[in-house]
């Protein structure tokens, strides 16, 4: 009897053992160790804070999201271009009821990417103010036969150029041969010290101060002015891209017997779209439809589109 109830002691002291032990640990679980205990404990990462909204993409109803530049004309549904309101043919000119030509067709060709309809504002009544148009932001661009110069480099972006032009000269002959006297033409012509017409508020205004200082330059407020005044001995010549001068002999061969042209390799006049300084990803479109582009356009190929 002893022995068993020995037994039973020896069991209950074992059993109690653990009991005791963990007691004592749960009574160690004060507030001071718990704290003592977090203190110890790796801290949790903070969550992250909410990404901001990207303020030059634009979510459109569609989904997708764009450039904010691209999406603005997208939300309007059109793509507005400014041109000059004077036509330019075959650049642009109204054939009808219907405004058609090269940059036409080029400026329905990028809404046609943009799979929006395209609406062209004719308001400018000068190449400069086609500029001033797109850095108002009151058009998303200006196709214009518009040459890229520094002056409206400085209020607009210039893409890469669609066509590249020489300079040149259309000069009248008799007026001419009065300052060149057996001179050699290439000195004569950079040393010109006769009166240049030039189209008032054009890119061949600001090149014609430049590129002949000693010269009297005569702004004149179309290009049909421009010719008459060369015409009738009132300036020696008059100064425009490649293209236009040789298209008027072209136009009317017998003018060569009082006329003649020069052409000035070594000057480009290089036509670019002009886009808004806030619209850089507009830009890089553009330059990207330009290199994709399959019609290339060069002097000869748009004389070709005279009628």
């Amino acid at each position: 009897m002893r022995t068993l109830l020995g037994s039973i002691g020896r069991l209950s002291r074992a059993a109690i053992l653990p009991l005791l032990l963990a007691g004592a640990g749960a009574q160690a679980s004060t507030p001071a160790a718990a704290a003592a205990a977090a203190a110890s404990a790796p801290a949790k990462a903070a969550a992250p804070a909410p990404r901001a909204a990207d303020p030059t993409m634009v979510r459109l109803p569609s989904g997708a999201v764009v450039a904010a530049d691209i999406g603005q004309i997208l939300q309007r549904g059109e793509l507005v271009v400014a041109m000059l309101g004077t036509d330019s043919p075959p650049f642009f000119y109204m054939e009808g009821d219907k405004l058609v030509g090269t940059d036409v067709r080029m400026a329905e060709q990028i809404a046609g990417e943009l799979k929006v309809p395209v609406r062209f504002d004719r308001s400018a009544k000068s190449f400069n103010e086609v500029v001033e148009i797109v850095a108002r932001g009151d058009a998303d661009l200006g196709i214009s036969k518009l040459s890229r110069t520094l002056a409206r480099a400085q209020s607009v972006r210039f893409t890469d150029p669609y066509l590249s032009l020489n300079h040149a000269l259309i000069l009248n002959r008799l007026e001419f041969a009065k300052l060149s006297r057996d001179k050699p033409l290439p000195w004569v012509v950079r040393n010109l010290t006769g009166s240049v017409g030039v189209i008032a508020k054009s890119s061949f205004a600001d090149f014609a101060v430049r590129n002949f200082p000693k010269a009297k330059i005569t702004p004149y407020p179309g290009w049909g002015d421009v010719l008459a005044a060369v015409k009738k001995g009132e300036v020696v010549g008059a100064y425009r891209d490649e293209f236009e001068i040789r298209r008027i002999l072209r136009a009317d061969p017998s003018l060569a017997l009082t006329l003649r042209t020069v052409t000035l390799k070594d000057l480009d006049d290089t036509l670019g779209i002009a886009v808004g300084v806030r619209s850089p990803t507009l830009l890089a479109f553009l330059n990207q439809f330009l290199a994709q582009r399959a019609e290339k356009l060069t002097v000869e190929s748009v004389l070709a589109e005279l009628k």
